[in-house]
This record gives structure tokens, sequence and C-alpha cells, in this order.
């Protein structure tokens, strides 16, 4: 249901609400609204009736079969001169920092949430620290977004733990040994071998970044 997918994003960014801030007033879950405004899900009768309510608006216009009503707001946006539709979102957490160089401490505490375009498929976000990472464009106080994996193929870009320091690395796989290569001449890349291979776990595939600048 296209329409009704549609609709349900422009009504709720009429309200200015975030998904989370609609599933707490509906008493959803904020997963069950993105799959509603992807149209991944289709809402029960029982739903529909909650979010006409609570939009104050009919059924027929909620689903898009009302005359003159906004079928495809998207659409719409799109014919106005100057006015870009930015892409649909979803939010993930924020935890933490992870290091662009030396490896930091980087506590799995929740930072709040930030917004990824849905069609990238993150877990979550780090925030770097540093300039290794520099020659693949990823600078102090960018975003990172992250999708969570135990393995990465050989030249990717992870998050990788060590210990209990993060940091941000090209992953190079090798029989005997480990190696996390930064994007930085300045640094030298990190060999893991034997025994110390047991205290490195690679978090996720770096998928995304965004840039401070």
């Amino acid at each position: 249901m296209a329409a009704l997918s549609d609709m349900l994003v422009y009504l709720r960014k009429r309200k200015a609400l975030s998904q989370q801030e609609l599933a707490e007033k509906l008493g959803l879950t904020r997963s069950a609204i993105g799959m509603y405004e992807t149209g991944k899900r289709e809402p029960d009768l029982e739903t529909l009736e909650a979010f006409a309510d609570f939009y104050n608006v009919d059924m027929d216009t909620l689903t898009g079969r009302a005359n003159g009503s906004i079928s495809n707001p998207r659409a719409q946006l799109s014919a106005i001169p100057n006015i870009v539709p930015l892409p649909r979102t979803y939010k993930v957490p924020l935890l933490g920092d992870i290091a662009c160089g030396e490896p930091i401490f980087a506590e799995e505490n929740y930072n709040g949430e930030v917004a990824v375009p849905d069609n990238i498929h993150a877990d979550f976000a780090l925030r770097c620290k540093g300039d290794s990472m520099i020659g693949a464009r990823i600078r102090d106080g960018d975003l990172v977004f992250v999708r969570q994996q135990e393995d990465v193929d050989n030249g990717e870009i992870a998050a990788v733990l060590i210990e209990d320091e993060a940091t941000l690395k090209r992953v190079y796989k090798y029989p005997d040994k480990l190696v996390l290569t930064p994007e930085n001449p300045k640094y030298e890349p990190l060999v893991y071998t034997g025994y110390e291979l047991e205290n490195v776990r690679i978090l996720g595939r770096a998928v995304a970044f965004l840039s401070v600048i």
C-alpha cells in the first residue's frame, strides 16, 4: 500500500514527530512505525483506526482513496521547484567513540540516536576520534555507521575491539596474523599474532559515514 505508507510519513512529519515519539503516543514500537512507513508491513484495521484518530483524518484520506487527497506526498514535493525531498530515514543508537589513530577506550554508552537513510543497513553508529583514516575521507568527529557482524572480507573497514579498546581500520586476515591497517602513512599497521588474537574482536563492518565538514 504505497499510498498509505507515503501518507503515514507525510502526516507524521506534518506533526513534527519522530518515529519514536509517534510510537510512544500510539503504544506501538518504533520498528513497527518504520515498517508501516516503508510499506514492509501493513497495519491491521485497529491500528489504521488509531492512526486516523490521532491524525484526525478519515480512513479514505489515510489510505489515499479520497478524491483530492495526497496519495503520494513525496512525488508532489518532487514537482515543486527548488525543493528536493530528503530520503526516508530510521534511527540507530550512537554508542560512544571509536579511535581513528591509536586505540581508545570505547564504552558502549548510549549517546542518543542518529538518523540513517533507509537504503543503508546499519545497527549502530560511533563517533570517530583521530586522523588515521583520512585516506578513506573519514575525519576526526565524523560519524561512522556500522553493520554488526563478527567477520569482514579482507580490505574492508571495520570497527574492531582490542581487549576493551575500539579502533576503526582496514582488516587484513592471514593464516597466522591479523593486520589492522590505517589510511594515513604516519601510522603503522597494528599486527596481532598468536595468543594476542584472542583479545581482538570485530564489532562490525563500516557501511557509511557522515562528515562533520
